[in-house]
């Protein structure tokens, strides 16, 4: 049966289970501060539901929607992959009873996959190169019920080939047109595989050793890439020298840099004079009247002024980052 789409406030899981966002940072030593809920599906075989939360991971919200997962189930994401970003997937694949028979052997195993050597292993049973692996019908109904059997086949491989995960990475990148707390998602983050190829030593028929022979990166990790604000925000008492330096052309993403100078400079005074130097103005122009070139009202308005400042930190320094770096090392610009 299909959930559908639910969008409520889910009730949050025992305190045992649930992973706080103070817990996560603590463990993970990465933040978790996110501004705003997302929507998140998740798709359990064939049930679906799509849920809004503020869940920090993966775990987070599968504990605030109620559901249970075994160990022995798979997640992907992983649990403790975080939600940052909004029309988030969550993928459950449940493991069911399978039987491996490997000569008189036989072994049950829970698990999800569905890949007959990746069971094999998981049940503790070595598989080598040349085995066969085949499902078979199971023979005795009372003893394993209604299960997947499989049945190995020795060759007399004397070479082992495992494939192995690489983990991917966790960068962060700044971002300008991020206020600070929120992040993005730039590039999901994807596991890549590796192929190791031993030589197996037995003796009477039994593994006693194996020595590694070559190793082979069959897919390169992808980087999980995030982005991080760095824009500062405004404060309010400066809401009026912002609108001034928007219509001078000062972008937002500037616009903390530029009004911080600004302030330094002049307190954003349009008449703020330099009693020693004679400098006027916002941008502390030495003469004044070089904010002529800009506009006649040089003298009286302040996006004139800040025009000119704007041309000035462009010229010499490169931009509004540019010219703050230089302000705070040398106290002046």
């Amino acid at each position: 049966m299909v959930f559908g789409i639910v969008i409520i406030a889910m009730v949050f899981a025992s305190v045992s289970k649930a992973i706080t966002r103070n817990t996560f940072a603590e463990e993970t030593g990465v933040s978790a501060t996110l501004a705003e809920p997302h929507f998140v599906t998740i798709h359990d075989q064939s049930k679906k539901l799509t849920i809004k939360t503020n869940a920090v991971t993966v775990g987070e919200a599968l504990d605030r929607a109620g559901v249970e997962i075994l160990d022995t189930d798979t997640v992907e994401p992983s649990r403790t992959t975080l939600i940052d970003f909004d029309n988030f997937h969550i993928n459950v694949y449940r493991s069911r009873p399978v039987v491996i028979i490997d000569g008189k052997v036989k072994k049950q195993v829970m698990t999800s996959s569905y890949d007959p050597k990746t069971i094999a292993e998981r049940a503790n049973i070595p598989v080598y190169d040349g085995d066969e692996i085949k499902l078979v019908a199971s023979t005795d109904f009372i003893e394993t019920g209604i299960t997947t059997t499989y049945k190995i086949t020795r060759n007399g491989g004397q070479t082992a080939t495992i494939e192995t995960a690489i983990p991917y990475t966790e960068e962060t990148r700044e971002d300008s047109t991020l206020s600070q707390g929120e992040t993005k998602l730039i590039q999901a983050g994807e596991e890549g595989r590796k192929v190791i190829k031993y030589s197996v030593n037995f003796v009477n028929g039994v593994e006693v050793s194996r020595e590694q022979i070559s190793e082979e990166v069959a897919k390169e990790p992808v980087p999980r890439i995030t982005a991080v604000g760095s824009k500062k925000s405004v404060p309010p008492e400066w809401n009026t020298c912002a609108d001034w330096a928007r219509q001078a052309g000062v972008s937002e993403n500037d616009l903390y840099s530029a009004l911080t100078l600004i302030y330094h400079e002049s307190g954003c005074r349009v008449n703020a004079t330099n009693s020693s130097s004679g400098a006027y103005g916002i941008p502390q122009a030495l003469p004044g009247s070089k904010m002529s070139s800009v506009g006649a009202d040089w003298e009286t308005n302040p996006v004139t002024q800040i025009k000119w400042m704007a041309q000035y930190v462009t010229g010499r320094y490169g931009g509004w980052g540019q010219a703050m770096s230089y302000w705070w090392e040398h106290h002046w610009y």
